[in-house]
C-alpha cells in the first residue's frame, strides 16, 4: 500500500514538473535545401474582357534551392517554383522564386516582392499577429491596397487536416482574412469586393493547404466586369520529398 501511494505521489509530482516544449516555427515550415513539395494549383484569373473568373489547374512544384545572406545579414533560403500539367506529363517549367527568411520569431516570405509574415511565435489557438506590417497598403502607390490590416489567427492547432485524401495528423490552420464588401450575395448589378485567405501548415511536413482569392467586380464606367488586378490561387498537396 505504502508503495503504490509513493508511485502515486512520484507520478504526481513528474507531471507537474514536466515542461511542454513550445512548437518552433521550422516545426511547420521545415527550411532545408533539396526540400521538395508538389502541389495541385488552381489558378484563377479574369476571362477576356472581365466578364468572368475562369480557373486554370496545374501542378506547382516547390523547392528550396539554397541558401544566402540577406542585406540584413540574415540566412535565407531561396524557393524555385517549377509548374505543368496536372497529368505530369509536360517537362517542369520555371515559375517564379520566393525567399524565405527565419527570425527569432517569425518566418518571412517573400512573394512577388511583398514581404509577409506568414508564421509568428507562439503557434497556438487564438493567436493573432499583423502579418503585412513590411507592405505598402496605404499609399497611392500601394501595390496591394487590399491586404491593409489583415490580422491572422491560429485555428485548430494540433489537429489533423485532410488534403485529396490524405490525412496530417498534428496541423495548425492560418485564418488570414474572410471579407465581402459589400457584405452579401454577389449581384452583377452592384459593385464588389472580396478578399479571402487561409492557410494550413502540417507539423514536420509544411504548408499543405493554401487558398487565397481577391476580386473586385466593378460597375462604372461601363461595361460592369471583374478588374483585371483580380486573382486567386488555390494549393493542395500531392507529395513531399
Amino acid at each position: 500500500m505504502l508503495g503504490l501511494l509513493l508511485m502515486v505521489l512520484l507520478t504526481g509530482c513528474s507531471k507537474e514538473n514536466e515542461v511542454l516544449t513550445p512548437a518552433a516555427i521550422t516545426d511547420y515550415f521545415p527550411l532545408k535545401p533539396g526540400l521538395a513539395y508538389i502541389y495541385r494549383m488552381d489558378s484563377t484569373l479574369p476571362a477576356p474582357f472581365g466578364t468572368a473568373l475562369i480557373v486554370h489547374s496545374y501542378q506547382a512544384k516547390d523547392t528550396i534551392e539554397s541558401t544566402f545572406t540577406d542585406g540584413q545579414g540574415r540566412l535565407s533560403y531561396r524557393i524555385f517554383r517549377f509548374t505543368r500539367d496536372t497529368a505530369g506529363v509536360q517537362q517542369w517549367r520555371f515559375a517564379a522564386t520566393y525567399v524565405a527568411t527565419p527570425t527569432a520569431t517569425t518566418l518571412e516570405y517573400v512573394d512577388n516582392n511583398l514581404r509577409f509574415i506568414k508564421l509568428a511565435l507562439p503557434i497556438k489557438d487564438g493567436f493573432t499577429f499583423r502579418a503585412h506590417t513590411y507592405i505598402d497598403t496605404k499609399s497611392l502607390n500601394s501595390p496591394a491596397p487590399f491586404l491593409d490590416e489583415w490580422e491572422y489567427e491560429y485555428q485548430q492547432t494540433g489537429m489533423p487536416y485532410t488534403v485529396l485524401n490524405k490525412t496530417y495528423e498534428s496541423t495548425v490552420t492560418v485564418a488570414q482574412h474572410d471579407e465581402t464588401t459589400p457584405p452579401g450575395p454577389f449581384n452583377p448589378a452592384n459593385y464588389q469586393q472580396r478578399n479571402y485567405g487561409v492557410e494550413v501548415y502540417a507539423k514536420g511536413v509544411g504548408l499543405i493547404y493554401k487558398e487565397f482569392l481577391h476580386w473586385t467586380y466593378q460597375t462604372t464606367p461601363p461595361p460592369a466586369k471583374y478588374e483585371d488586378a483580380s486573382y486567386g490561387v488555390r494549393l493542395r498537396l500531392i507529395n513531399h520529398y
